[in-house]
């Protein structure tokens, strides 16, 4: 008696259902694992260094030098070098003036004195290298807010700058070829350290809107800023903190 075979089609279709469903696993679990793993780079990218920065800047701003000591141990302790920070408590002196940085810059030292003291060696880091673009200051200074800006700067000037060209002046020249021209920090870290200073002083909402968007040119990531802002939640005022973050939610809006 003849036995009568089952077909095997059904066996090689279910067969390549399952192949197919794995292959589908696998990707999905991919891109997931793909998608996590951005979401914590951008969730950690100002964890250490940068969140350091961002309170180094917010509590010199403010005067806050108790807790400004904290913080540049904790950058030291994140490996931001000697010069690094020396340079952030520089460059905030442009938005909160000569006494907070110097005052910042004293702190600072007792901080290396009591480190020193406890033979904790810490890195020097690169020195600023002498600027050596011997062209027009003026020029100079415009052409680096161009490329923060990303557009041309040659047409009409703001009202103020009409009314006070000297100020024009002082701030190409001075502020963006004098201290944003140096190699020390990034133009991205400036600009985290410019933020950072201008939301903790408070009622700047114009010009740390204009900074917001000049961070984005330079790189910064929305979801990098948003950060940034509940990083204020801990270093200045609730109001300064909620302004920040009104502030942002409107630049993010206008760019989409």
């Amino acid at each position: 008696m003849k036995l009568k075979l089952l077909s095997t089609k059904p066996i090689i279709r279910f067969r390549n259902i399952l192949d197919t469903a794995t292959v589908l696993f696998w990707v999905l679990l991919f891109i997931g694992f793909q998608s996590n793993a951005q979401e914590l780079t951008l969730n950690n990218a100002l964890s250490h260094k940068k969140n350091s920065i961002i309170k180094i800047a917010s509590y010199t701003a403010q005067g806050d030098l108790e807790n400004l000591k904290i913080a540049l141990h904790d950058g030291l302790d994140n490996k931001l070098t000697v010069n690094q920070i020396k340079e952030v408590l520089v460059h905030l002196y442009a938005y909160a003036g000569f006494p907070r940085s110097i005052r910042g810059l004293q702190t600072f030292l007792q901080v290396l004195e009591d480190r020193k003291n406890t033979e904790i060696l810490d890195e020097r880091g690169v020195e600023a290298s002498p600027i050596t673009d011997s062209r027009d200051k003026y020029d100079r200074g415009k052409e680096i807010l161009e490329t923060l800006v990303g557009r041309s700067l040659d047409g009409p000037k703001p009202a103020y700058q009409e009314f006070s060209p000297e100020l024009d002046r002082f701030l190409k020249e001075h502020l963006f070829a004098d201290i944003f021209e140096r190699n020390v920090l990034t133009l991205q870290q400036r600009e985290l350290v410019t933020i950072s200073v201008i939301a903790s002083l408070g009622t700047l909402e114009p010009m740390l809107k204009s900074h917001l968007n000049l961070s984005l040119n330079v790189g910064w990531q929305p979801e990098q800023l948003r950060e940034f802002t509940k990083v204020l939640d801990g270093t200045t005022t609730t109001e300064n903190a909620k302004a920040a973050k009104l502030v942002l939610k409107e630049v993010l809006d206008n760019r989409k």
